[in-house]
């Protein structure tokens, strides 16, 4: 049985481009424009100034993109694209990302914006930390921040009532 080479040479997949710093639409035009297949994956982010809120549409990787490539492109016109500084390469090849991984994303996407999956937590649930410094301790939620996957819990702490805020990954329920 021989073991196959599975460098760039054989495969197709999506590359990761490294963007100029808040220039990441202006990579995508370009790059579109050259008949590239780019891919900027936006979150909703609240933007707070001068006593008001809006939302804005922001790079969920910022400084990155994603462009399709396969083994018959001439992938090196990338390099030299407005807004892009350069092409994420192992050696002279470049870089693939695993797998399924773009498509994953693609799927979270509604009206073109990657939605964050629901918490199966709410406030007032009882928990537990499961690790880090206050592994073991029984909490109770008492507010979400979901804009930083964390939560604010409630931790009896030396014989005080603690507001401890840890990341949703750290945390079990009860």
């Amino acid at each position: 049985m021989q073991i196959e080479d599975w460098s760039f040479a054989h495969q197709c997949g999506w590359g990761v481009v490294n963007t100029q710093p808040h220039r990441e639409r202006i990579a995508v035009d370009n790059l579109t424009r050259q008949e590239f297949q780019p891919y900027c994956p936006l979150v909703r982010r609240r933007i707070r100034h001068a006593r008001r809120a809006y939302d804005v549409l922001k790079p969920l990787f910022p400084g990155y993109l994603f462009v399709w490539l396969d083994p018959t492109m001439r992938w090196r016109a990338i390099l030299s694209t407005n807004g892009v500084t350069t092409l994420v390469r192992c050696g002279e090849q470049p870089s693939l990302a695993p797998h399924g991984f773009v498509e994953a994303l693609q799927s979270r996407e509604i009206e073109g914006v990657i939605v964050r999956p629901e918490s199966s937590y709410k406030v007032g649930q009882p928990v537990r930390i499961a690790c880090g410094p206050f592994d073991g301790l029984a909490a109770t939620i008492i507010a979400m921040d979901d804009e930083h996957d964390r939560l604010v819990v409630l931790v009896n702490l030396l014989n005080r009532s603690v507001n401890v805020k840890v990341p949703i990954h750290q945390v079990v329920p009860v």
